[in-house]
């Protein structure tokens, strides 16, 4: 596992930047802490591509072989300030994420309304080709957060590339998309930044990165790419997997249009509920082999389910779907292997995880209307004692009573509640650990 995560793009790093230094350490602790919060552990910048005071290109060169007159404020829009407050909680891995290229780089010469990158397939323009510029764009882009004492580590280059918005937007198929990584990659290695993973393609849905996935493939720019990554809302994975030997993210997902009020962590089982969520989360990793998920914006002001956090002035309401993000994030930490599982249990769903400490990281998702008394055994690991954590409607994060004998873990799972069990051994964790978990 890499672990969980969300952005702060299109100003919302001002604004938590902009916050009272109390309102700020308190939106902050519930993003990043793993006491206190989420506990995230993957941070999504964007990278702009429109005018001054967005791009580090805001006018073009004039010919996609010019000398272009990079501009970088230090700030990024509060993304640099915010990305090292970030790291200073543990955060690991930092996505930097373009959703166009310049506007001055497309068939349409505008950042906004799709439109592709000139000198793709199929995609010609007068101005010449400028793929190599895009990806020299992308390559400063890095090195100027380097000079700012941060590493990159992905770097994605499109954003829904099948969907044309009025906002950032540029249309690509899995083709043309490799067609720019036969040219990012030597670029980035040409600059010492080898390290760096390109990511492809941010579709809007499951279905359709698989098709760009495949096209990656037979492309054979398979190999030049670190990791796949998809968002979720025109499908969403779950009942299908990708085709790849590569990591997959679902890199964007959130109930865009709901309202945060009433707030429920499981009351009718609504899009923007905490249990939906955990759920989705769990369906994801389980079922089509996630290795990280990221929800939309963490926190912003307003009153939609499109942030985690809600802020309002200086009250700062997190919503449900925060601690169904949390019981992942801070028990399920980057290096996690995932563990083979056995059990059955009307409405139940399991999974359990090895973290890097050496500690078994055990979920369990009661979809039932009445508690579920479970007992969670092991195999290649010995139990000398465990504690737990669950969520349900009434508790975001509330402490599990869970019992070991005779090295079987015991505990109460609440109806339409998620509860993560802990397991710790005396000697090492077998890398054949297996789990079984079943009902009183």
């Amino acid at each position: 596992m890499d672990g969980f995560g969300f952005s702060e793009a299109f100003g919302h790093a001002n604004h938590i930047y902009s916050y009272p230094a109390a309102t700020q350490k308190q939106v902050l602790d519930l993003l990043f802490s793993p006491t206190v919060g989420i506990g995230a552990t993957i941070l999504r910048n964007r990278i702009g591509s429109g005018g001054s005071g967005d791009s580090i290109l805001p006018n073009s060169p004039g010919c996609p072989t010019c000398t272009p007159s990079y501009v970088w404020d230090g700030t990024d829009g509060q993304q640099v300030w915010l990305t090292k407050q970030a790291l200073s909680y543990g955060v690991k891995y930092i996505y930097a994420n373009a959703w166009s290229a310049p506007g001055f780089m497309k068939t349409n010469n505008d950042q906004n309304n799709g439109g592709n990158l000139c000198g793709v397939s199929s995609a010609s323009c007068s101005s010449g080709d400028w793929k190599q510029a895009y990806a020299n764009f992308l390559v400063q882009y890095v090195k100027y957060y380097q000079q700012a004492g941060i590493a990159i580590t992905h770097l994605g280059f499109l954003n829904e590339p099948e969907y044309t918005t009025t906002y950032s937007s540029m249309r690509s198929t899995g083709t043309q998309a490799a067609d720019f990584i036969k040219v990012l990659s030597p670029a980035l290695k040409a600059a010492n930044l080898s390290s760096v993973q390109i990511t492809c393609c941010d579709s809007m849905g499951w279905s359709n990165q698989i098709t760009m996935t495949n096209e990656l493939k037979s492309a054979g720019v398979e190999s030049s790419i670190g990791v796949i990554t998809s968002h979720a809302y025109s499908s969403q994975p779950g009942s299908s997997t990708i085709s790849t030997s590569l990591k997959i993210w679902v890199t964007e997902h959130a109930d865009l249009s709901g309202a945060l009020s009433p707030n429920n962590w499981y009351s009718s089982g609504g899009a923007g509920e905490g249990m939906t969520w955990a759920n989705s989360i769990w369906a994801g990793i389980v079922n089509s082999n996630l290795s990280a998920y990221l929800y939309w914006i963490g926190a912003e002001p307003g009153t939609t389910n499109s942030a985690l956090i809600l802020t309002n002035g200086t009250t700062i309401t997190a919503s449900k779907r925060t601690w169904a993000f949390a019981q992942w994030s801070r028990y399920v930490r980057p290096g996690a292997v995932r563990l083979g599982t056995s059990g059955s249990g009307t409405n139940l769903r399991f999974s359990a995880f090895k973290n890097t400490d050496g500690t078994l990281s055990v979920q369990v998702l009661n979809n039932g209307g009445s508690a579920a008394s479970i007992n969670v055994a092991t195999s290649g690991f010995t139990t000398v004692s465990a504690s737990g954590v669950y969520s349900a409607q009434g508790t975001d994060i509330g402490t599990l009573s869970v019992t070991v004998s005779g090295g079987v873990a015991s505990a109460s799972v609440p109806a339409h509640g998620m509860a993560t069990f802990i397991l710790k051994s005396s000697g090492s964790t077998s890398t054949s650990t297996n789990l079984q978990l079943f009902p009183n």
